[in-house]
């Protein structure tokens, strides 16, 4: 077997990350990939996560796939909407209360705590920059969330996503207003967006 061009294969469908477990349902054993990861033919990008030496990193994609507990939100999904510039320091997940991601999400992310009966709301699919599939929340709930933790994500970001988002075509106000009483914030959205609108 060339493990190369097996590996190639693989990264190929899953967005250039190959994941242990893909690796041995193709007859790549664990010891194989820590052999080539040692020749260097292959690099670890985190627990059970490799690339190839010539693959640029999709850091979204390998967050994402270390657990389907956790959904982009704040300013990551923000990023992903095109809604903010800058691309997030460090980014921020949701994950459901009583849910512990792994040490490496934790280690890399911002996390964010939510009942489990509103950890779906408003999820969906966002292409990241490599143009790979994560899951995100939609943007009315992402404006939901950076009202709720407006003095976590600071006046600025806050302000510039809710001003872009009064000026998007693509703003779905009854939903918004759906998502704001779930969320408990509509009171304190609505005084923001008078303004605004």
């Amino acid at each position: 077997m060339n493990y190369i061009t097996e590996l190639s294969a693989i990264a190929e469908v899953h967005g250039g990350i190959i994941e242990t477990k893909t690796a041995i349902q193709h007859g790549i054993s664990k010891a194989m990939l820590y052999k080539l990861c040692k020749e260097e033919k292959i690099h670890r990008i985190a627990q059970g996560q490799y690339i190839l030496p010539d693959e640029i990193q999709d850091e979204l994609l390998s967050i994402s796939k270390r657990s389907e507990k956790i959904i982009f939100s704040h300013e990551t999904a923000l990023f992903l909407h095109g809604i903010s510039d800058r691309t997030p320091f460090e980014h921020t997940v949701t994950a459901p209360s009583g849910c512990s991601p792994s040490a490496s999400i934790k280690a890399e992310c911002k996390i964010y705590y939510i009942k489990p009966e509103l950890f779906d709301l408003g999820k969906t699919t966002l292409k990241t920059p490599s143009g790979n599939d994560v899951s995100a929340y939609d943007l009315e709930r992402t404006v939901c969330d950076i009202i709720r933790s407006r003095s976590k994500v600071g006046t600025e970001t806050f302000l510039a996503a809710l001003k872009k988002y009064a000026a998007s075509p693509k703003k779905d106000l009854n939903k918004l207003n759906l998502y704001a009483k779930q969320l408990r914030v509509a009171n304190v959205m609505r005084k923001y967006l008078e303004v605004l609108l």
